[in-house]
Parts: C-alpha cells; sequence; structure tokens
C-alpha cells in the first residue's frame, strides 16, 4: 500500500543539496518510493514531486500534469517517474510562466525556462527513454530536475517583483 509522505519545507537541508544517481531502479525501496512520490503529489494536488522533496536524495522525480486549483490549465497526463533524468537540448526561446512549490507553499512566481527540451531518463522499468518536452511539462520537467541539484524555482526569479503570494496568484488567474 501506497503512503503519503511529509514534504520538506524551504530551509531543509535535503532541498539543497544534489542528489545520487539511482543504481538499482529494481530495487523494492525505489519502486515504493515511485508509488509514494505518486500519492503524494496527488493528495498535495501537485504536477510534479521529486525525491529530495520527501527527504530523499535519489535522482528521481515524478511528473503527475492535471488540471487543479493550483494549475487549472495544466494538461492531464499519467504519472511518469523519471529516473537519473538529465537534458539533452534546450530551445534558446524561453518562457517566463507560472511556478509555485510543494515545498514552498504560499509562494508562486513568475520562472523564465526554455520552452522546450530534448530530455533522457529510465522509467520506472529500467527503460532508458528519450523525448521531446515542450510548453508546462517542459516546466514541470526543469523544475523538479532543479530539486535534483539542490535548486528552487525562487532561484531562477529574475526579480522580487516576479514574486508573489498564492493569493495574489489566485486573484490574477481568476481574472484571465
Amino acid at each position: 500500500m501506497s503512503e503519503i509522505l511529509d514534504i520538506a519545507r524551504l530551509g531543509h537541508s535535503v532541498l539543497r543539496q544534489p542528489a545520487e544517481a539511482v543504481q538499482n531502479i529494481n530495487n523494492p525501496r525505489i519502486q515504493t518510493l515511485i508509488d509514494n512520490l505518486i500519492v503524494t503529489a496527488a493528495e498535495a494536488r501537485g504536477v510534479g514531486i521529486a525525491a529530495p522533496q520527501v527527504a530523499c536524495t535519489s535522482r528521481l522525480f515524478v511528473i503527475a500534469s492535471r488540471p487543479s486549483e493550483r494549475y487549472p490549465h495544466a494538461p492531464s497526463m499519467q504519472p511518469t517517474a523519471m529516473l537519473n533524468p538529465r537534458i539533452l537540448a534546450r530551445s534558446e526561446a524561453m518562457e517566463k510562466d507560472w511556478e509555485g512549490c510543494l515545498s514552498v507553499p504560499g509562494v508562486r512566481g513568475l520562472v523564465p525556462r526554455s520552452r522546450e527540451i530534448e530530455v533522457e531518463y529510465c522509467d520506472r522499468h529500467g527503460n532508458l527513454q528519450k523525448d521531446i518536452l515542450t510548453g508546462f511539462i517542459a516546466r514541470i520537467f526543469q523544475h523538479e530536475l532543479d530539486h535534483l541539484d539542490g535548486i528552487l524555482f525562487i532561484d531562477r526569479l529574475e526579480s522580487s517583483e516576479d514574486r508573489f503570494t498564492e493569493t495574489e496568484y489566485q486573484k490574477i488567474i481568476i481574472d484571465c
């Protein structure tokens, strides 16, 4: 049975540490972690979650995009575990858009990210996957990959004027 895990919050040292490569994808501990990340993200209404966010230093995250009050325009996709992920190429085209983080509750920001990325990762079965991601899914991948390198979205803000409270963010997106 999957377990909802506690989410590390801003200030927890694990969020600033580089994560370590997953050596044995078939390890039952890793497979359980994947299942727990999926249910934890769903419970927290997140569109992605990285292992460091639950105080685990493994290089893996789950992308689980779906519309919610946090991201009303998010595309729907099946939760996908990505182990030892990396970006192979980035578009020069950048896009500044909204991000939040389960580890930084109550804060939103306009973060510049590459609009399109070519990525590589192992799936939960150990199969190497390559893909080109665009738009919101590319944004989630870059956000979660940052977690594996000890970087938070607030570190990527270009200005303090790009930071908002959750309440102000909700007012802005409701008016859109």
